[in-house]
């Protein structure tokens, strides 16, 4: 029989059991079953000191809800798109497998199996911090592009915070479309089909019409640990955090990856600074619309840090001018009574923030929100 833990060591699994739990219910919310089941029986697990218990060792206490369970999954995940998990394959749509409810008790053997033994390489994953640069939300943060070049129909100029791997720093070389509405070169190979539930708001096809093409003179972007697609390494990565059975989001990660293929100088374009300091080099020009977008990052960012970066914001906005003026866009989730929603919201210069729309995580698809216009 083993020894009792210390209530030390039981209090951090149970809030790294938890958190697993969330994402859980998150997973089956978002269309992800395999990572919904897979999640569930690895809180479970690691609730008795099995694999994943030792998996997450060090790392309950990892900042956002969902850092601890998506390290796990991609670490595992990677494990299967290079061959080190044959069994485990077997249901993985990434690789060709699929997943079978019937079969989810073999399913998570499998899983299990493979932590543990493979924990080193699993626990050097946990030490990554999350990165989709999930192409899906390019559709919110065209949008808010769309409204803002309305009233500044100018060339743009893009600043991107936490780029990942850059991917959405080339947004006018998508493909938007849904009921009556479509956006961006047709032979596009990132397709952002059925973007919009209930069809897109009048404005949006009103402003698609009158803008058919941007041009974008200008893209950067910053991230504490920016990810090169084009190698190996960085492919790997971006292909490892998305969820195993969800083929249209690698569909239009493939696609993203194959344009900066066609475009590597722009990877350099993606520094290795915080979000503060990057915004502290960015200023207006005329004849431009400088754009500043970020999209589901903000939970990742320490308080001390966001408010250096609202100051530089809040500088950007003072210095707004028809000449030369200024666009916010922001994809991220904010709390509205006791749910927390993830809203398109942008603010030109120094005019009142809108809330144009309401979306799920990844972006698609989106909806008119209740607050928006």
């Amino acid at each position: 029989m083993s020894a009792p833990q210390s209530p030390t060591v039981e209090a951090a699994r149970e809030r790294a059991a938890t958190m697993l739990e969330w994402q859980s219910h998150a997973c089956a919310s978002l269309g992800s079953p395999l990572y919904a089941e897979l999640l569930a029986r690895a809180a479970a697990d690691t609730r008795a000191g099995g694999p994943c218990a030792d998996a997450l060792a060090g790392y309950e206490d990892a900042p956002g809800p969902d850092a601890v369970a998506l390290r796990l999954m991609g670490g595992v995940h990677a494990l299967v798109l290079t061959g080190r998990a044959p069994r485990l394959a077997a249901y993985y749509a990434s690789v060709g497998g699929e997943y079978d409810p019937g079969r989810a008790e073999d399913c998570w053997a499998a899983f299990r199996a493979t932590v543990g033994a493979e924990l080193p390489r699993v626990r050097e994953w946990m030490t990554r911090p999350p990165q989709t640069n999930e192409v899906g939300r390019a559709s919110l943060l065209l949008t808010g592009l769309l409204w803002a070049a309305r009233s500044a129909p100018l060339p743009v100029r893009l600043f991107e915070l936490g780029s990942s791997a850059g991917l959405n720093l080339r947004p006018e070389r998508f493909r938007v479309s849904a009921d009556g509405f479509a956006w961006g070169p047709v032979d596009s190979p990132v397709q952002l089909a059925d973007a919009w539930r209930g069809g897109p708001p009048a404005w949006l096809v009103e402003a698609g019409a009158e803008q058919p093409e941007l041009t974008v003179v200008e893209r950067r972007g910053c991230d504490l640990t920016p990810i090169d697609p084009l190698s190996e390494a960085g492919a790997l990565a971006l292909h490892a955090y998305v969820w195993a059975d969800q083929g249209a989001r690698f569909a239009r990660l493939d696609g993203a990856v194959r344009l900066a293929a066609a475009d590597p100088a722009a990877a350099e374009a993606v520094e290795a600074v915080g979000a503060a300091e990057f915004l502290a080099g960015v200023g207006l020009r005329a004849g431009t619309l400088t754009v500043v977008w970020h999209s589901i990052m903000r939970q990742y960012v320490q308080a001390e840090e966001w408010a250096r970066v609202d100051a530089e914001l809040a500088r950007l906005a003072a210095a707004s001018t028809p000449e030369a003026p200024f666009a916010y866009i922001a994809f991220e989730p904010e709390r509205v009574g006791e749910d927390w929603p993830c809203l398109l919201s942008v603010r030109q210069g120094g005019a009142e923030r809108r809330v144009l729309a309401e979306a799920k995580p990844h972006g698609l698809p989106a909806w008119v929100a209740v607050r928006g216009v």
